[in-house]
């Protein structure tokens, strides 16, 4: 007997909860793709992205996951040789910095560990000490989803501006777009990357490469065909914004979820929402944590993604409760994906809590229901109160 019968919740940090709406969207016949319904719609797509990213720059869209995403911002900058400077908080901003290697350019990588945001003070002395300028590009991710870590965005341009430093500023925002705060205008951002499948609840497929008018200039001349992102940003016909065939579905699919942001009231609701309910499983988890070997791998709640929340348990309990509690409450929390190898023991002690794109307070507080029962059948010691925390959180706000 199990109690996991039922609609199922993939509470892991995307592919995020796709809404019967943006389903329901996506279940038509294929439309034409040469002229009618489908272009008109594709017309006004675009700005509604734009509007989500808080830019007026220009968007490319990619028929890719994020790594795709990666690939195409890269391609568009990056020459044989170029130094690039990779802010490394978890394992994405890395994966990331591995495409730039594999381009050809010259990386610096400084790591700041996994339980630790960018570290302002250390950047400046890396880009003070290239009086040369010779750093074409500085990369980071807003949002790493294996340490839950969020980055000042808006910190680094600071530190690039008061330097009077030219390098291109690009920044992931995967995990976080349509989900934590981002101003890419307002924040100065020349690159920024997205895919469809976090916080636009779409399936994955989709990706998004934004980016200004300085960045288009600064363009190499070195990307594929495929991934030069000019004749997507500004294409003569419509077959060039998705460089072929295009995809159809995740477009009719990706329409009703923005359609969704619009409804909630815009993109300043939509953070707020996702501020506090991450903030209800904060509590819980910090309640839980007062009782046992539970603990929040970000300490600093100002630090903490509103996307994801990593945690450390120790020994082998976060796979076994994981395990638990997917297989006898129907909720799949993600695995600790870049806390360690997964050749070494050591990753069975983590987990993460996905809380982002199509979710809402009864959705959170079932998930740590789920989480609490685990904890109770397997006998792993925890603090009272976690779920009365989490209610105080949302009945408050």
């Amino acid at each position: 007997m199990t109690l996991a019968h039922g609609r199922t919740y993939l509470a892991i940090p995307g592919p995020s909860v796709v809404p019967d709406r943006v389903l329901n969207a996506m279940h038509q016949a294929a439309p034409n793709i040469y002229e009618g319904a489908l272009p008109e719609m594709v017309d006004g797509l675009l700005p509604d992205l734009k509007a989500v990213a808080r830019t007026d720059g220009h968007v490319a869209i990619y028929i890719a996951n994020g790594h795709g995403a990666w690939e195409a911002a890269a391609s568009n900058i990056v020459r044989r040789g170029d130094r690039v400077l990779v802010l490394v908080t978890g394992a994405f901003a890395a994966g990331w910095g591995a495409v730039f290697d594999r381009l050809g350019a010259r990386t610096e990588v400084i790591d700041f560990g996994k339980r630790a945001a960018v570290d302002l003070a250390r950047v400046e002395v890396t880009l003070a000490a290239d009086r040369d300028h010779d750093i074409r590009a500085v990369i980071v991710v807003q949002v790493d989803t294996a340490t839950g870590v969020r980055n000042d965005v808006p910190g680094i341009r600071e530190v690039l501006d008061r330097l009077g430093h030219p390098a291109l500023y690009m920044v992931d925002c995967i995990a976080s777009l349509a989900v934590d705060r981002f101003e890419m205008d307002a924040w100065g951002v020349d690159v920024m990357v997205a895919a469809s499948q976090k916080g636009l609840m779409t399936p994955p497929g989709l990706g998004f490469v934004f980016f200004n008018d300085r960045a288009a200039a600064a363009r190499s001349d070195t990307a594929s065909l495929y991934w030069d992102w000019a004749p997507r940003a500004d294409p003569q016909r419509f077959y060039q914004l998705f460089g072929g065939t295009a995809p159809t579905h995740h477009l009719l699919g990706l329409r009703e979820a923005l359609d969704l942001i619009a409804e909630e009231g815009g993109i300043e609701a939509v953070w707020r929402r996702h501020q506090i309910l991450a903030r209800a499983v904060w509590a819980a988890f910090e309640a839980w944590g007062e009782g046992g070997p539970m603990e929040l791998n970000i300490a600093d709640p100002a630090l903490r993604s509103h996307a994801v929340t990593a945690l450390r348990i120790g020994g082998e309990d976060g796979t076994r409760l994981r395990r638990w509690v997917e297989g006898n409450a129907g909720v799949t929390l993600g695995i600790g994906l870049g806390m360690a190898d997964q050749d070494d023991p050591a990753w069975h002690g983590y987990f993460r809590l996905g809380h982002m794109g199509h979710v809402n307070a009864h959705m959170i507080m079932g998930a740590l229901g789920a989480i609490e029962a685990g904890l109770v059948a397997l006998s792993i010691p925890h603090g009272p109160g976690a779920l009365t925390a989490a209610a105080r959180v949302i009945a408050e706000a």
